[in-house]
């Protein structure tokens, strides 16, 4: 059987649990705004309150960038 990087990704999509208490957000955007974007949630959603980061990255082949951010849903 021959595994291909989209099929990796599916399975591990798959693995991830829903109900872990993270909200995410997926953007595709062009590198600067992405950049831009990515430094605003991360200064709205401070990772020392709300753990956030950026979960996953991609370039597509447009030059677009895809990411996902996540944070907590509520800080303590």
């Amino acid at each position: 059987m021959v595994f291909r990087p989209r099929d990796l990704a599916s399975r591990m999509a798959g693995r991830r649990k829903l109900g872990d208490g993270y909200l995410r957000e997926t953007f595709t955007l062009p590198r600067d705004q992405a950049r831009a974007r990515a430094r605003d949630f991360l200064n709205r959603y401070p990772k020392a309150a709300y753990m956030s980061s950026v979960e996953s990255w991609r370039e597509l082949p447009s030059g677009d960038i895809e990411f996902t951010m996540r944070r907590l849903a509520s800080a303590d």
